[in-house]
């Protein structure tokens, strides 16, 4: 139980952080749009690169200098791309949320793909989910309850950014809201991709 705790604790800790992958959950659920698939693919992965940690994994990565630089260059060009149509969206403004909507613009094959990219190509998940936790977790003697604890963290997030999101829809329906969001999403991702080629 008390390596579950500690997990979850850690786990928890790593993920509230807001980022590339954060913002974008957010935003499909203020917009109500592929909410559930959004969430299911964030939580699945993470469990997938949690349980990679805990059972080792996180060992590959130190034997492979080169990949950590590769995974880097990757993430900074992938979230500079998406950072822009971010701010040029800002720019344009025009967005609102009225009830009556139907949900957001965008396929659920699209919003799936750019969940998995700023999943997947963000060298900040490997970091944290394989090595950080991986390492944490040789700590502790019963390593599957402290993965298990993380992945339950992870759960538990993206759950409530995803579905508790629909609580500020009051707010965003105004243009300008949505304005002010999309700035700050693309002002994180260009801080997170610039953050990533200064090592």
């Amino acid at each position: 139980m008390q390596a579950a705790a500690a997990g979850f604790a850690l786990g928890l800790s790593l993920i509230v952080a807001i980022g590339a992958q954060n913002a974008f959950v957010l935003r499909q659920g203020l917009r109500r749009a592929h909410v559930l698939p959004v969430v299911l693919v964030c939580a699945l992965s993470d469990a997938v690169l949690i349980v990679a940690g805990v059972t080792g994994f996180g060992l590959l990565a130190a034997q492979l200098p080169g990949l950590e630089t590769a995974m880097r260059w990757i993430g900074a060009a992938f979230l500079t791309c998406y950072g822009a149509r971010t701010l040029l969206s800002a720019w344009r403004g025009g967005g609102a949320l009225r009830a009556e909507e139907a949900p957001g613009n965008g396929t659920l094959r699209r919003a799936v793909l750019t969940c998995l990219a700023l999943t997947w190509l963000n060298p900040h998940v490997y970091l944290d989910t394989v090595m950080l936790l991986g390492a944490v977790s040789a700590q502790y003697p019963d390593r599957l309850a402290f993965g298990a604890g993380a992945v339950t963290a992870s759960v538990i997030f993206f759950f409530a950014l995803g579905f508790g999101a629909r609580l500020l829809a009051p707010v965003f329906a105004r243009p300008v809201a949505w304005r002010v969001l999309d700035l700050g999403i693309g002002l994180t991702m260009w801080a997170i991709a610039l953050k990533l080629l200064l090592g």
